[in-house]
């Protein structure tokens, strides 16, 4: 009884399953109606071959869709991974501050009108340029990088981008910033831009392994921006040009002893020989500080004497390089890590307060305005001269060109004075009017 109950119950799950289909393997017929069991039987036929049909299509889609996306990730992975590492390469923030050097001496060395267009377009040069130099600076010292715990992360001793890559980088970009100074300023900024570029990669970076006047020239390498700038505004350099190219120099000595000196063992293993190797003490370092610190103490006041600022600026200058000096009196006292990480985060705020008085207080560039006034004046003289050489021409064709007055016959006047009470006669031209 047991075994014809079990047969009776698969029969009917058998019914079952043939009326209502199974929505686990067919979902697309899940919400389908269920047919009758006399239409089942036609319509399974027809519905049949169409399904077959439809499936293959779906899964086409769906597989040339997930190709699709993968190759979309992958370009976006590339992109976000070159992007990172070209940022790198460039140092952007030190660029940055190359840019903002740059810019300030085309503020400073405008008229009384600042060009926005051009002072864009040097800004984004000396971006392209400082790039460059700060890739080519990297191509040249992978070996060194890869010996430093804070540099050997960088993208090419990490070996997220190859040499050869990196200098094509480096290439074009230091080009095409050449190129845009040439194109939107003029040939003296593209050749300082090129100088420094070359300077610093090709002097100053080799130097750093050979001897501790690198530091020095490095001064020098960060002093040009200010003057790139001041040229590209006013296609010359002055006196008051140089004023903030020497704090920028002066600056850096003291900004670079005190990171020499906090970093030495780094420096040490990578390869470099700075001035603070041959003084275990840190004298001679903190009095290289304190004498370039002392020697910025008057730039304020001859910004005022060259008519560059006002002289409110020279009172604030002198107030933040005595702080700055401050700093390096304590590191001479106490040549200790805490005393060089004092002025080096002193030195930090100095460049950018100095940069902003000078811009704050800055007086239009003299030279600047009385070239383009007389630049105004010999187009004003040119002008009217052209104007003076038109009008003797249109006056000579006017001499050249036949006279349309006819004069009355004589007759006509004699007729009319000597005798008033005659009547006066009618004279008939050859053409046929009267007069």
């Amino acid at each position: 009884m047991w075994r014809g109950g079990a047969t009776a119950a698969s029969a009917a799950r058998a019914l079952r399953s043939r009326l209502i289909p199974d929505t686990s393997h067919h979902p697309a017929t899940a919400l389908a109606p269920i047919a009758s069991p006399r239409s089942s039987s036609s319509s399974s036929s027809s519905s049949a071959p169409t399904i077959a049909a439809a499936v293959p299509a779906v899964a086409e889609a769906t597989a040339a869709a997930a190709a699709v996306s993968r190759q979309a990730g992958s370009v976006s992975d590339a992109l976000r991974h070159y992007g990172r590492c070209y940022f790198e390469l460039s140092k952007a923030r030190l660029s940055a501050l190359v840019v903002a050097t740059s810019g300030a001496g085309y503020v400073l060395g405008s008229g009384n009108m600042v060009d926005i267009a051009g002072l864009c377009c040097t800004c984004a040069g000396t971006m392209m340029v400082a790039a460059s130099a700060n890739t080519l600076n990297q191509v040249f010292e992978i070996k060194n990088d890869a010996k430093m715990k804070r540099t050997m992360r960088r993208p090419l001793p990490s070996g997220r981008i190859s040499p050869a890559h990196a200098a094509m980088w480096a290439t074009s970009v230091g080009v095409a910033g050449t190129a845009l100074l040439a194109w939107k300023a003029n040939g003296l900024a593209a050749g300082l831009a090129a100088s420094n570029l070359i300077l610093y990669a090709f002097v100053y970076t080799p130097l750093k392994q050979i001897h501790p006047v690198n530091t020095w020239v490095g001064a020098v390498v960060g002093a040009i921006p200010p003057l790139l700038g001041w040229a590209a505004a006013s296609s010359e350099l002055s006196l008051n040009a140089m004023i903030l190219p020497a704090a920028l120099y002066y600056w850096q000595i003291p900004h670079f002893m005190a990171l020499a000196y906090l970093c030495r063992n780094d420096y040490l293993a990578g390869g470099y020989r700075m001035f603070s190797f041959a003084d275990p003490t840190g004298k001679r370092t903190a009095w290289v500080s304190l004498r370039n610190c002392l020697y910025m103490l008057p730039l304020g006041f001859f910004a005022y004497n060259w008519g560059l600022t006002s002289e409110w600026f020279s009172l604030e200058a002198s107030l933040l390089t005595l702080g700055l000096t401050i700093g390096a009196l304590s590191f001479v006292l106490e040549p200790t890590p805490k005393t060089a990480r004092r002025m080096f985060y002193g030195s930090l705020l100095y460049l950018p307060a100095f940069m902003a008085g000078l811009l704050l207080h800055r007086l239009p560039n003299e030279q600047k305005e009385h070239n383009v006034t007389q630049t105004s004046e010999i187009t004003g003289i040119l002008y009217g001269a052209e104007q003076q050489d038109e009008e003797r021409a249109r006056q000579k064709r006017e001499d050249r060109k036949p006279s349309r007055i006819h004069s009355r016959p004589p007759v006509a006047y004699a007729s009319v004075a000597p005798f008033p009470f005659l009547p006066v006669p009618i004279y008939v031209s050859t053409q046929g009017h009267e007069l």
